[in-house]
């Protein structure tokens, strides 16, 4: 069997296409012969922050997830109009990109989490591995409280998610009813690339104590309105982010290095501010980073990701109030413990990566 792995990737956001890189990067890692083709609509440059190896890079979309003006902000008529025009193209994006799998020799389809990934894998004649915390069909059902035609969606959904050979569920998940098959699996994400001197150094930190240094990041969309002046109410501390926007301010670091990303900054800050999402939360969790989370309204993983991040680590979670109109004074606040004393697997990567290396063995 020719070692041809093909990797499509959901294209919202970049937290889907982010986790999916760095597994496909533990995969180069274990076995530099696999040919990695990854097809994505994020930009290949994103990609290359996380394979150490050659790979083809194959625009392609085949869903959308919810189209967003930021990470919170989001637009359901036009995702259900977007959605109606790709289920009606499935039939000929199947046939294509099926075509495209069987002239590339491809071995097996591994996808975070386009639906249409498995029945493109189906009609190739080859295996469908999926991999999340959560499958596009739960997001979408629980729109149909604002608009019905949204459980047309997620059925069809389902059934393409059905034809699935098996899925590696991360923690933080919805049950994932609709797939045949589960195995699962630890938290996954990236590694720093700098080392923590490096960091230091750079971005002169070595006066500031770790738990004054605080990394703010809402994902590759960001947030509008984020209110930076805050952080002149605490002069002692500093504040980490990667928004080009951002004012200057005495104790605020805008990262404009792309040499830089917000893992290499988690193992030496104190805690994290952010949003509840997969990549960020699995990355602070590996790291034992405590997270600040705002809530998020209207997102059906949000829940989901608060419950686990109360029952796994120290924690807040505070309103957009608290954060768009308040003064920050959670800063002042203890963390809250976990609930429980079970700590998350963190060999996600590794387990997918090796499954992967042994099927092409086999």
């Amino acid at each position: 069997m020719d070692k041809i792995l093909y990797l499509a990737i959901t294209n919202h956001g970049f937290g889907h296409a982010t986790r999916a890189a760095s597994i496909a990067g533990t995969i180069q890692t274990l076995d530099p012969e696999i040919t990695i083709i990854i097809a994505t609509t994020a930009p290949r440059s994103v990609l290359e922050f996380y394979l150490p190896g050659p790979f083809i890079h194959r625009p392609r979309s085949f869903d959308i997830g919810v189209l967003q003006a930021d990470s919170i902000t989001m637009d359901l008529p036009e995702t259900l109009r977007q959605l109606q025009t790709i289920r009606a193209n499935a039939p000929r994006l199947i046939a294509s990109e099926a075509n495209y799998l069987r002239q590339n020799r491809v071995g097996l389809v591994m996808a975070d989490i386009p639906p249409l990934a498995a029945p493109i894998a189906k009609a190739a004649g080859i295996p469908a591995w999926l991999m999340g915390n959560f499958g596009w069909d739960f997001i979408y059902r629980d729109f149909t409280d604002r608009l019905p035609e949204f459980a047309t969606i997620a059925d069809w959904m389902s059934e393409c998610f059905s034809q699935s050979d098996r899925l590696f569920r991360m923690p933080f998940h919805e049950p994932m009813a609709a797939f045949p098959s589960i195995t699962d699996v630890g938290l996954t994400g990236a590694d720093p690339r700098a080392s923590a001197e490096e960091v230091i150094a750079a971005f002169d930190l070595g006066e500031i104590p770790q738990e004054k240094r605080i990394l703010m990041t809402f994902g590759g969309l960001g947030l509008d309105r984020i209110p930076y002046e805050r952080v002149l109410n605490f002069p002692d501390h500093r504040f980490i982010c990667f928004d080009l926007t951002a004012p200057e301010l005495p104790n605020l670091i805008r990262v404009d290095d792309q040499h830089y990303r917000p893992i290499d900054f988690m193992p030496l800050c104190g805690k994290i501010i952010s949003k509840p999402g997969y990549s960020t939360f699995s990355e602070a969790c590996r790291f034992d980073l405590p997270i600040i989370s705002l809530i998020r309204e209207g997102f059906a993983e949000a829940p989901i990701m608060l419950e686990g991040l109360q029952n796994h680590m120290p924690h807040q979670i505070i309103t957009p109030e608290q954060f768009f109109q308040g003064d920050w004074d959670f800063l002042h606040q203890p963390m809250n413990p976990p609930r429980t004393d079970v700590k998350l697997d963190k060999g996600g990567n590794e387990a997918i990566a090796q499954a992967v290396v042994d099927f092409f063995i086999s």
